[in-house]
């Protein structure tokens, strides 16, 4: 049986921390499963975790007034969610609802906040890496809101002509 320090370094996220590092930061996680349906977290609700999915997929959404859930992305093996515990007023920021059986390493929001501030170059690189899953989802989000919303060839203001 593989203790939690080893289940941090074979997630995608911790590749290339040490294992002191990994050691110091395995004492705010606990395995977690979750079946089909069971939420993981809830919209408005306190952020008080970080998710390192092992297995299976989850979906983020958001509720639309007159609509209902609206999925914005899903997350499988090796994805990570749930950063909103780092900044005030820690609230969840989107639900995250299991399509399958999830296994998941489930890390403390208040015990990383304060692994962080007593290790700084540890919090630092925490935050890199937290950086750059942001600005690729944000990347993901434009490209996703090009395809619904940008121009497409039948709606083109700029008609050519034919070349004759």
């Amino acid at each position: 049986m593989k203790n939690i320090a080893s289940l941090l370094h074979e997630h995608p996220f911790f590749h290339g921390l040490s294992g002191g590092d990994l050691n110091f930061l395995a004492t705010c996680a606990e395995n977690s499963r979750y079946k089909e349906g069971e939420y993981l977290a809830k919209e408005s609700a306190p952020a008080n975790h970080f998710f390192l999915i092992r297995s299976g997929r989850v979906a983020v959404e958001t509720f639309v007034p007159n609509h209902g859930p609206l999925c914005l992305m899903t997350l499988q093996d090796g994805d990570i969610f749930g950063w909103s515990w780092l900044y005030p007023p820690y609230l969840t920021a989107f639900d995250a609802r299991a399509l399958s059986p999830v296994r998941c390493l489930r890390l403390g929001g208040k015990c990383l906040r304060e692994k962080c501030e007593s290790e700084p170059r540890l919090g630092f690189e925490l935050m890199k890496r937290f950086a750059r899953i942001a600005t690729e989802r944000l990347q993901a989000a434009r490209i996703q809101l090009l395809d619904v919303y940008g121009p497409h060839p039948s709606q083109n203001p700029v008609q050519r002509r034919p070349h004759l």
